[in-house]
C-alpha cells in the first residue's frame, strides 16, 4: 500500500508536508481541528513536495531550501535518519527549521557516543531542538554536543525510572509496608544493572569521584551553573556506589557526618566554617 503525503497549512505559521498528519500537526505540534487545513494529498512524492514549495512561495512563507521528497529519500526516515557523530558532536543532516520533524519521525533511533549510547525519545528530542545549533560550515546541518546530551539522557533516564519504581511503590503502600524508593535506592537499582557493585571496586569509584570531582571545580572557574550542577549529582551517584562497595549505604554515611556537624560549634573564616577546638 502506497504512502499518501498530505500538504497541510496552519494559517500565519507554515505549510509543510507529512504522511501522518495527527501525529505531526495534532500530536507533535498541538494544533486542533479547525486550526489547520488541508491543501492537497497525493501518493506520489515528487508531485507534493514540488507543490508545497509553490504554495509556500505562493502564501508568503519561507521556501524550503530542499524539497521534501529530497529530505525524505537522503535521510530515510523511520529510524534511518543518517546522523554524524564525532568523539565531540552528534550531526544530524536537516536544518534547524526541519530537525524536529526529523527527530519525531525516528523515535526509538538509537546510537553510540564516547559517552553511552542514546536513544530518541520525546524528551530528548525536545533537549536536542532547544540545544541544536547550526554548523558553521553548511546551514543545511545542526548539531548538539554529545557530553551534555549524554547526561541529560543518563539523568532522564534515572528520574523517568525513579518516577515509575516511585508510582508502582505508592500503588502497593495501601496493601503492603513496601519502603517507597529514594533516589539513592534507584541509583543503587541503576549500579546494580550496570554490574559496577560485581566488577567495580572502591578504588575505582575513589578515581572515578576525583575525575568528577576535578570537572566541578572547573565548571566553577567557569562560573557554568549546568555543569556544576551536573558535576556535583555524578558525585553523590559515585559517593553513593563507593559506600555500598564499602558495605555501608550512602544513608548512614550521610546521617553519621550530620550527626556530627550538628553538635559543632565555630565560625566562619575568610568563606570556611573552622570549628572550635
Amino acid at each position: 500500500m502506497n504512502k499518501e503525503y498530505i500538504l497541510y497549512h496552519i494559517p500565519g505559521k507554515k505549510i509543510g508536508v507529512t504522511n501522518d498528519l495527527y501525529n505531526r500537526v495534532e500530536k507533535q505540534q498541538g494544533y486542533g481541528i479547525g486550526e489547520y487545513e488541508i491543501l492537497d494529498s497525493s501518493i506520489d512524492i515528487d508531485y507534493i513536495s514540488k507543490r508545497e514549495l509553490e504554495l509556500q512561495k505562493k502564501y508568503g512563507y519561507r521556501v524550503d531550501m530542499k524539497p521534501y521528497s529530497e529530505l525524505f529519500n537522503n535521510n530515510k526516515f523511520n529510524k534511518n535518519m543518517k546522523i554524524n557523530v564525532t568523539e565531540q558532536t552528534t550531526t544530524f543532516p536537516c536544518p534547524l527549521n526541519k530537525l524536529k520533524g526529523q527527530l519525531m519521525d525516528n523515535q526509538e533511533m538509537s546510537w553510540e557516543t564516547d559517552h553511552g549510547s542514546i536513544t530518541l525519545d520525546n524528551d530528548l528530542t525536545r533537549w536536542i531542538i532547544k540545544n541544536a545549533v547550526t554548523s558553521m560550515y553548511n546551514n543545511d546541518r545542526c548539531y548538539v554536543y554529545n557530553k551534555a546530551m549524554a547526561k541529560f539522557y543518563k539523568n532522564n533516564c534515572c528520574m523517568i525510572e525513579y518516577e515509575k519504581r516511585r508510582d508502582i511503590a505508592e500503588e502497593d503502600c495501601c496493601q503492603h509496608e513496601d519502603h517507597i524508593p529514594t533516589i539513592f535506592d534507584l541509583i543503587r537499582f541503576w549500579a546494580k544493572d550496570k554490574g559496577i557493585y560485581d566488577k567495580g571496586d572502591q578504588k575505582t569509584q575513589y578515581v572515578k569521584l576525583m575525575e568528577e570531582a576535578g570537572e566541578v571545580g572547573r565548571a566553577i572557574l567557569k562560573n557554568d551553573l549546568p555543569e556544576i550542577k551536573d558535576g556535583i549529582g555524578d558525585m553523590v551517584v559515585v559517593l553513593t556506589n563507593l559506600a555500598e562497595l564499602s558495605s555501608l549505604t550512602i544513608e548512614e554515611c550521610i546521617e553519621s557526618a550530620y550527626d556530627t556537624i550538628a553538635k559543632r560549634k565555630g565560625k566562619m573564616i575568610n568563606g570556611t566554617f573552622v570549628k572550635n577546638k
